[in-house]
């Protein structure tokens, strides 16, 4: 059993969706809607018997309208799992399909979190629409667990801002594909209970 609780009972779980052909080849995949990879379908699975073990709690469950992150939930087991647009993947506008050293090569020192974005989300942006997902699922979580079920680096921006820092710091929180993470309270501070848990595919979590 996993003892991921802080002093309020409710908790906001992230699950990251899993494995696709761009996530495997480190392409930034934002607004492009790419299907689970075989294994990506596993690790998905893999995550709903970690969640199984949580005990959540009459859980709300939000996903991404990304059919990766949909499918995610439908072979974790989340029923009932309703479609947030505000949990799309950041907008990487010309950067689309393309990975961190290929941007490099032009824009040297890049990363989503320090570097502009031509055609895309500012960081002003998606710290906006992370705050509107952390507004809407407040009044939910005085009385119930929540799942997002969403994308790598907007779930990063998330434990950023759950944490009262600005997104710029989500580069220091990485999510793995298939990755659960736990935020909660603890002495009354927002916090993060368990980070990036990896479900192995026979069970338990690394």
């Amino acid at each position: 059993m996993i003892d991921c609780m802080g002093d309020t009972d409710s908790r906001l779980v992230l699950l990251r969706h899993g494995e696709t052909e761009w996530s495997k080849a480190r392409k930034h995949t934002g607004r492009t809607d790419v299907p689970l990879t075989p294994l990506g379908e596993e690790q998905a699975r893999a995550a709903g018997r970690l969640l199984g073990e949580l005990k959540l709690r009459d859980p709300l469950v939000l996903t991404s309208p990304k059919q990766r992150a949909v499918r995610t939930a439908e072979l974790a087991g989340l029923i009932g799992a309703a479609v947030d647009d505000d949990l799309v993947e950041w907008d990487y506008g010309d950067y689309e399909g393309i990975t961190t050293p290929e941007i490099q090569q032009t824009a040297p020192g890049w990363t989503i979190f320090t570097g502009d974005v031509p055609g895309g989300e500012s960081l002003d942006q998606v710290q906006s629409r992370a705050d509107r997902v952390l507004a809407t699922v407040e009044p939910a979580l005085r009385s119930r667990d929540v799942v997002l079920v969403g994308h790598g680096h907007f779930s990063r921006a998330l434990i950023a801002r759950w944490v009262e820092f600005g997104v710029r710091e989500g580069r220091r929180f990485f999510m793995s594909t298939g990755g659960v993470t736990l935020l909660g309270h603890d002495h009354q501070a927002r916090t993060v209970l368990s980070h990036n848990l990896v479900p192995t595919l026979d069970g338990g979590a690394r």
